[in-house]
């Protein structure tokens, strides 16, 4: 039923940024779910973004009628630990009735949004999601590493592994340079110190995602 319902939410063609009652029946229905599963979630948070849409569905899914589907991007925010940065998709069956809500994996979250929903120890936080970010690389290296050795194997030489030594070398000095020119653009009130490594966190993440 729930690939069912994703497909139907492909299918619909969006309308602009929504910003009606049913945003704050969705959350709680969320908060409802969240709790129900025995997460001890300190909240749940919806972006008030171009991504928040409601869309017009007036059929029938199985025997629930449902009249709108919000969909969006938001977070679980939790006590002492980076938030859960994830997009959702809630079925209602009027403005004021939610009957359904998922959420699903998002791409390329921020890393300063995962720490500062909850404002303590946000440099500790990026500390850790660097280090995962940093661990999770280094073993995507592994695979196309031994492809490349396996290439020079008879040659005599380590032609393909200093390439991809050098594209890996050229790949890190290009994100501390990046993100040391983003630290010149750190928002107002915003240390530039958590600024640049959440940039740093973020780029290691896109890394990775190319890497696979």
């Amino acid at each position: 039923m729930r690939l069912l319902l994703l497909l139907f939410f492909v299918a619909t063609p969006a309308f602009a940024q929504y910003k009606g009652p049913a945003v704050e029946v969705c959350r709680a229905y969320a908060k409802r779910e969240i709790a129900r599963d025995g997460t001890r979630a300190k909240d749940v948070i919806f972006e008030q973004d171009q991504e928040l849409t409601l869309e017009r569905y007036t059929r029938n899914v199985g025997s629930q009628f449902v009249s709108s589907i919000l969909t969006g991007n938001g977070s679980v925010v939790i006590d002492g630990a980076p938030s859960a940065e994830l997009s959702f998709i809630c079925l209602l069956a009027d403005d004021k009735r939610a009957v359904f809500f998922e959420w699903m994996p998002r791409s390329n979250p921020s890393a300063f949004k995962q720490c500062s929903r909850d404002a303590t120890r946000i440099r500790e936080c990026l500390q850790i999601l660097l280090q995962v970010a940093e661990t999770d690389l280094t073993q995507s290296y592994a695979s196309p590493f031994l492809d490349a050795r396996e290439r020079d194997q008879g040659t005599g030489k380590e032609v393909f592994a200093d390439a991809f030594r050098k594209a890996n070398d050229e790949w890190k000095q290009y994100r501390d340079a990046e993100c040391a020119r983003r630290r010149d653009l750190t928002p107002q009130g915003v240390p530039a110190d958590d600024w640049q490594l959440a940039c740093v966190v973020d780029l290691t993440r896109r890394r990775l995602l190319d890497m696979r």
